[in-house]
């Protein structure tokens, strides 16, 4: 990365700042504000990843990294993908199988130091991880950073060492190792209440909490229903052949049109079972049986599958470096 980072990235950081998706009423505005935000991203940062978590908001945001790049002759930068060692098989097998079809770089950013020591001593999520036992590293940015006094600290993605070691620090050591300077991420405002005041430039300078670096947030104007609006009529048509042109929501995994398959659709088969938000598989459940997008998106929460211990200490997370 330039030394000279971040003064060389003009980009207005106040851009976003006091909206939300109402102020992009149509589907066609949310879109074109998503191009306008991807295209000087792209433009703008010298090293430019894309979070890929091979979830609807991560997989619609990748797609218009890929339009943008196409139509104003752009690079598609690498994807990061932060494996926490608790994923659902099937979001690896889908990250795999679409990083083969769109020919992607993907760069895989996990906690090395944990991940070994879980092998080591067999550990299922749950069991406890003796902090005294992790590389100096870690041990800092729990005793330092978080602040936490326990000898132990479960290995679940989903609690506050947990996330901050299996996510937050394996995003910030990949950023330092590829030289990172602009992470463009799927975040919205609707969400969560602690993404809510995100702007769509967003930035990440401070050297004693995480490698410097800018968040571009292309879709943060989308709401859930739109980001299925989004998927249906645009990116599903646009890149999944025998697919109709004008679009076509079906009402279950069988229910597609003839001469398409379900892997031939850039969306996660957890969405066809009735998930609506991936996180780690030990502390995610479906919402429904329905698929996601036909779920009452309005009078429920998005999240409510998620552990809620973590989604109660998202603010703090955030000020930490999570996404």
């Amino acid at each position: 990365m330039s030394e000279n980072f971040p003064d060389y990235v003009d980009v207005d950081y106040t851009d976003g700042e006091g909206e939300d998706p109402a102020d992009y009423a149509h589907i066609q505005d949310k879109i074109e504000k998503a191009i306008e935000v991807t295209r000087e991203g792209l433009e703008s940062y010298e090293n430019p990843a894309v979070m890929w978590t091979g979830g609807k908001d991560s997989t619609l945001t990748l797609y218009f990294i890929k339009e943008v790049a196409d139509r104003f002759d752009l690079e598609v930068p690498p994807a990061v993908f932060i494996d926490h060692y608790q994923h659902f098989d099937e979001i690896h097998d889908f990250v795999d199988h679409w990083a083969d079809e769109w020919d992607l770089e993907v760069i895989y950013a996990r906690n090395e130091d944990v991940g070994a020591y879980v092998d080591e001593h067999g550990l299922e999520p749950g069991d406890d991880i003796d902090i005294s036992d992790l590389s100096e590293h870690n041990q800092h940015h729990v005793r330092d950073i978080l602040e936490y006094e326990e000898d132990t600290f479960p290995f679940l993605l989903d609690t506050y060492v947990g996330n901050h070691l299996l996510k937050t620090v394996a995003l910030n050591d990949a950023l330092e190792e590829y030289d990172i300077d602009g992470v463009i991420s799927g975040v919205r405002w609707d969400e969560q209440e602690a993404r809510a005041d995100e702007t769509f430039f967003s930035p990440r300078h401070d050297p004693d909490i995480y490698p410097p670096h800018d968040r571009i947030q292309p879709i943060l104007q989308f709401d859930e229903a739109a980001v299925w609006d989004a998927f249906w009529n645009f990116v599903v048509p646009d890149t999944v052949e025998n697919f109709p042109e004008e679009g076509y929501v079906p009402e279950s995994d069988d229910d597609l049109p003839e001469g398409v398959a379900q892997d031939d659709i850039p969306i996660s088969p957890k969405y066809f079972a009735g998930f609506r938000s991936l996180g780690s598989e030990v502390s995610t459940e479906k919402s429904d049986q329905e698929p996601a997008w036909l779920q009452d998106l309005e009078g429920t929460t998005e999240r409510a599958g998620r552990a809620q211990d973590k989604e109660d200490l998202m603010e703090r997370l955030r000020d930490l470096g999570y996404m």
